[in-house]
């Protein structure tokens, strides 16, 4: 069972990296001349939705470097809601440490977004265990706690942060969840295959609720599966014919969740979601998503997920309310929410795109 507690100072807490994203939206980088900026990271952008369009208490734990990047994405993150615990570093002026960038066009059409990094002198990488007072941010209690594979990539420190964040939560009673978000080059830099594997199955041991497809759980987690580039992209049969595995390899982990994603080109796309929960399996609608901007759709579906567990919702729901969530999220410029509860529950229960007046 999922034990979520009652009530908490705070719903949720995430731990991970906060980035900035340039924006240049259907131009390429090469000829690009504007550009917007969006503040973004996986943990961050899960307690920002569930602040902003679910009304939860939530907070990041996170490096922030004082200089005016680090102003700036700070004031996102507070015009989002969410309480800050920071690790503070200074900038030399030069040479770091630094915000991450990502650097992100739209895409259009046949020509798919591009996604490239600039995560050199990182802070978020230089954060280790023992750099928050995990007591004093649980103090008034804490119900669930989050973390996601691309930190626990970032360097050799930040896993054992990650595992010491999950103790602490877990000591204050809170489910703990992960995103595996495997990303094969950050983890070719970080130590490759067999490292990714070691260190995620470390900090899987600590994990109640996962997130991830086949191939995140195949070659973050070293699960056997079928081939994953063999299946239907929207057929979850290759999903729930892993969790058999889960259950053996992992029986600490009680729900595994995942959207499923059907690329007919950049700007329209296929989209359902599953859900694995103490050992049942639950499908939601498929749907033509009519695409804006498609990063941030993951965040945006366990961010929907997680409300609707956390409010005590059908499992059936809870995934609808994923499911719609992370749809509507793509009809946004940016990483982070636009929608509201009204519009989340009205997509949820069948509703359409006719003008509501």
């Amino acid at each position: 069972m999922l034990n979520i507690p009652a009530s908490g100072a705070l719903d949720f807490v995430s731990l991970g990296a906060l980035v900035h994203r340039l924006d240049p939206g259907r131009i390429p980088f090469r000829k690009a001349n504007q550009l917007q900026i969006h503040v973004s990271g996986g943990e961050f952008n899960c307690a920002a939705n569930l602040a902003d369009c679910f009304q939860l208490k939530t907070g990041v734990a996170t490096a922030m470097v004082d200089y005016p990047i680090g102003d700036l994405i700070h004031e996102r993150v507070r015009a989002m809601g969410v309480k800050p615990f920071y690790k503070r570093f200074v900038h030399d002026g030069v040479r770091g440490p630094n915000m991450a960038t990502v650097y992100s066009d739209q895409g259009c059409g046949v020509r798919p977004p591009v996604v490239f990094y600039n995560r050199s002198n990182e802070a978020a990488g230089m954060l280790k265990a023992g750099d928050f007072n995990w007591s004093e941010i649980f103090a008034g209690g804490v119900r669930w706690f989050h973390s996601g594979g691309i930190f626990a990539a970032l360097s050799p420190t930040t896993p054992d942060l990650i595992i010491e964040g999950m103790k602490a939560a877990k000591a204050a009673g809170a489910v703990t969840s992960f995103d595996l978000n495997y990303r094969a080059k950050l983890w070719q830099i970080s130590g490759g295959l067999d490292k990714a594997q070691e260190t995620l199955r470390r900090i899987v041991e600590h994990v109640d609720v996962l997130v991830g497809n086949e191939e995140d759980l195949q070659k973050g987690l070293g699960l056997e599966g079928q081939d994953v580039e063999s299946a239907s992209k929207l057929d979850p049969s290759a999903f729930f014919g892993m969790m058999k595995a889960v259950a053996q390899d992992l029986p600490n982990v009680k729900a595994v969740a995942t959207t499923l994603r059907e690329v007919q080109s950049t700007n329209r796309h296929k989209w359902s979601a599953v859900l694995w929960l103490e050992g049942k399996t639950y499908q939601a609608p498929e749907a033509d998503l009519d695409v804006l901007d498609r990063v941030g759709g993951g965040d945006g579906f366990a961010s929907g997920l997680i409300y609707g567990l956390m409010k005590g919702e059908s499992p059936e729901k809870a995934l609808r309310l994923g499911w719609a969530h992370g749809a509507l999220l793509t009809t946004y410029p940016g990483d982070t929410t636009m929608a509201t509860i009204k519009d989340v529950e009205a997509f949820a229960s069948g509703g359409s795109a006719r003008i509501q007046r």
